[in-house]
C-alpha cells in the first residue's frame, strides 16, 4: 500500500500540486489575520479543519482509475442533478436554496456540479468523436450544461451558473469546433446583454452582420440568424424585470456607485478603498483598518483579495495572480500532453473553471463587474468550495498521469 502511494506521487506533476498548496497557505495566513477580531471558532480554525476532508477528497480522486472516472461520469451527473435539486425541499438561507443541511454540517452541491458536468461533457465529446464542423452536433453538449445551469440559476446563484457555462466553449474548441459556430452560440447572449445600451447594441449588430456575411453558407440562413439576434435583443427588458431587486441594484451601482453608496454599492466601495489604501506594500499583516473595523463585508470569502491588498499590498496581490496564472497554464500544458481525448478535454474544462473564478473574483473586488459572490480558489474561506477545489486538483493530477489507469 505504501509503495503504491509512493509510486502514485512520483507520477504526478509536482508543479501542479505545489502551487495550490502555496495559495492555500496564503489563504490561511489571511484568515488568521481576520480571526484576531472574531469570537468563538474563527474562520481560520474552521478552514484549517476543512483542509482534512479536502485532502481526503484529493487522495480519493487521485487513486480512482481513469477508466472508472470515464465510466461512471453519467451516473455522477444524474446524482448531482438530484443533489442540486434537494435544497429546494429544505429551508432557505438568506432567501436562497443552495445548501443541504446535514445537521453537523451543510454542503453546497452546486460546487461539485462544476467539475462533474465537465467530466460528462468530456465523456460525451470523446466517446462520439464528433465531426464538430457541423453546427448541429453541439446541441447535446449545450443541453447537458444548460440543465444544471437552469436549476442553479433558480436557487438563485447567478455566479455559479455563469461559471458552469464557461467550460463549454473551450472544450468544444478543443475538439475542433469552428470559431464561427462558437460565435453563433454566444451571439444570442451578447445580443441580449448589449441591448441594454443602444450604442453598444448598434456596434454589436454591425459585428454580427459582418461575421455572417463573411461566413454564412447561404444568404437565407445569414438573414435568419441576423434578425433572430435582433429579435432576442427585444427580450432585454423582460430579462431585466426577471432579475431580483438586489441583482438590478448591483448592476446599476456598478456604473454609478453613488446611486446607493450605503446599500448595493457598499461592498464595491469598501473593497476599492481597502485595496487602494494598501498601496504597493500594504499596511502590514493584521493592521488593515477596513478589515478589522468591519467596514469590508464578506472579507473571509468573496473579498479576501481585498484584505490581502490592504494588509500586504499590490505586490502580494500580483504574486497571487502570478501563482494562479502559472497553475492554470500548467493544467493547459498537461492537457496538450494527454494521450487520450477524455483526459485532455477534462483538464481544459477544469482550467476554464479555475480561470473563471479568478477573473470574476478579481474583477469584482476592484469594481469592474457586479458583485457575483464567487470565492477565490484555494484562498477563500468555505468548506464545500475548498473540498471541490481539491477534488478538481485531484482530477487534474490523476488524468495528467500517462499510465493507462
Amino acid at each position: 500500500m505504501i509503495l503504491a502511494v509512493t509510486k502514485r506521487f512520483r507520477e504526478i506533476s509536482s508543479s501542479v500540486l505545489v502551487l495550490p498548496i502555496i495559495l492555500t497557505f496564503l489563504g490561511l495566513l489571511t484568515l488568521k489575520s481576520i480571526a484576531q477580531h472574531q469570537d468563538g471558532m474563527t474562520s481560520f480554525e474552521k478552514q484549517f479543519t476543512y483542509l482534512i476532508p479536502a485532502i481526503l477528497g484529493l487522495f480519493t480522486v487521485l487513486f480512482i482509475p481513469k477508466n472508472a472516472i470515464h465510466k461512471y461520469s453519467y451516473i455522477a451527473y444524474g446524482a448531482i442533478l438530484i443533489g442540486i435539486t434537494i435544497p429546494y425541499f429544505g429551508e432557505s438561507t438568506a432567501g436562497t436554496y443552495r445548501w443541504i443541511d446535514l445537521g453537523v454540517l451543510s454542503i453546497q452541491p452546486s460546487e461539485y456540479a462544476k467539475w462533474i458536468t465537465i467530466l460528462v461533457l468530456a465523456r460525451y465529446l470523446s466517446d462520439h468523436k464528433l465531426e464538430v464542423r457541423n453546427f448541429t452536433v453541439v446541441i447535446i453538449p449545450i443541453i447537458l450544461v444548460l440543465i444544471p445551469t437552469a436549476i442553479i440559476l433558480k436557487q438563485p446563484d447567478l455566479g455559479t451558473a455563469a461559471v458552469l457555462l464557461t467550460p463549454v466553449f473551450p472544450m468544444l474548441y478543443w475538439v475542433g469546433a469552428r470559431p464561427y459556430h462558437l460565435f453563433l452560440l454566444i451571439a444570442p447572449i451578447l445580443s441580449i446583454v448589449t441591448a441594454f445600451h443602444m450604442a453598444s447594441f448598434v456596434i454589436w449588430v454591425i459585428i454580427v452582420a459582418t461575421v455572417l456575411y463573411l461566413n454564412s453558407s447561404t444568404i437565407s440562413r445569414g438573414i435568419t440568424t441576423f434578425f433572430t439576434n435582433i429579435f432576442l435583443g427585444l427580450f432585454a427588458p423582460l430579462i431585466w424585470n426577471s432579475l431580483h431587486a438586489y441583482q438590478q441594484k448591483r448592476i446599476l451601482t456598478l456604473f454609478n456607485p453613488e446611486l446607493d453608496p450605503l446599500g448595493a454599492a457598499y461592498q464595491i466601495i469598501q473593497s476599492q478603498t481597502a485595496i487602494g489604501s494598501g498601496g504597493l506594500l500594504g499596511k502590514g499583516w493584521g493592521l488593515g483598518t477596513q478589515t478589522h473595523l468591519k467596514f469590508l463585508p464578506v472579507q473571509e470569502s468573496d473579498f479576501i483579495l481585498s484584505v490581502i491588498g490592504e494588509e500586504l499590498g499590490f505586490i502580494a496581490v500580483l504574486f497571487i495572480l502570478i501563482l494562479f496564472a502559472a497553475f492554470i497554464s500548467r493544467i493547459v500544458f498537461k492537457a496538450f500532453e494527454c494521450t487520450d481525448r477524455f483526459s485532455g478535454l477534462a483538464l481544459v474544462g477544469i482550467a476554464s473553471v479555475f480561470l473563471a473564478h479568478v477573473f470574476v473574483n478579481t474583477a469584482m473586488t476592484i469594481g469592474l463587474i457586479p458583485v457575483k459572490g464567487l470565492p477565490l480558489p484555494f484562498v477563500s474561506y468555505g468548506g464545500s468550495f475548498l473540498l471541490s477545489c481539491y477534488m478538481m486538483l485531484g482530477i487534474v493530477l490523476n488524468l495528467s498521469i500517462k499510465s493507462p489507469t
